[in-house]
């Protein structure tokens, strides 16, 4: 695998979101997908990051377990397991340019997503357990095809009324779990997980734990709606580019 110095500072910027993401900062995993897939390749970059996930998810266990609900862990996440099932099989023969648009895609429904639910104006959101299975199946394609769940299950966790704590600690047991039964079809099905992937990994790991570490710093500091505002405009244009590229 030969990376160019531009993959690298991008895969080091995509580590070090990871970090930021895991550390409770909501709404900018899609950021490091942008940035993988342009450093190393829609489909490609999907595998490579499970790991980098896998890692930031046990600091985020580690430091928040003391605040997971897991009642609602639970009530999901076999939805969330259906969900990787399909994305497996729905991902596994798209070729690259389909498979690029189709990231491309889900990340700006995703941003509208996110757009959407600042703007409205009531937070009223069903809590049937319907609601629960679809959000779940939804972010389990999502997750498998492009690691892409976060804004789901987002929307999921805010509908419970959960506080920053339990929110950020529930949902991290809720991704180590998933992203540790989505390792399989990427090492076997798809292929995108390799020795050589994993000594990537490794020597981005710095970035991940610096990110998780800023992350827990500035958390209670950090305007929300600039943040936000700024996180939708970059992640439309990464969609928008990685579409085009």
């Amino acid at each position: 695998m030969e990376i160019t110095l531009t993959s690298w500072i991008l895969a080091s910027a995509a580590a070090f979101v990871i970090g930021l993401s895991k550390a409770g900062i909501k709404g900018i995993a899609v950021i490091n997908v942008t940035f993988m897939a342009l450093a190393f390749g829609a489909k490609e970059s999907t595998g490579l990051v499970v790991p980098l996930l896998i890692l930031a998810d046990v600091f985020a266990v580690i430091y928040y377990n003391r605040h997971t609900q897991w009642t609602y862990v639970y009530k999901v996440l076999p939805w969330m397991v259906l969900g990787v099932l399909i994305g497996a099989f729905i991902g596994k023969d798209l070729p690259e340019s389909l498979f690029k648009i189709g990231m491309a895609i889900i990340i700006l429904i995703t941003v509208f997503m996110m757009y959407w639910w600042d703007r409205k104006k009531t937070k009223t959101v069903p809590t049937h357990w319907a609601f629960a299975s679809t959000i779940g199946v939804v972010a389990g394609i999502t997750t498998m095809v492009g690691n892409l769940a976060g804004a789901f299950s987002n929307i999921y966790f805010l509908a419970m009324r959960l506080p920053k704590n339990h929110f950020i600690g529930t949902a991290a047991w809720l991704f180590l779990i998933v992203n540790i039964i989505k390792l399989p079809f990427h090492i076997f099905m798809w292929e995108t997980i390799s020795e050589e992937t994993i000594v990537l990994n490794v020597k981005l790991l710095p970035g991940i734990l610096l990110g998780f570490l800023v992350g827990i710093k500035i958390i209670k500091l950090i305007k929300e709606a600039y943040f936000r505002k700024m996180i939708l405009v970059l992640t439309a244009l990464g969609a928008i580019i990685i579409m085009f590229q």
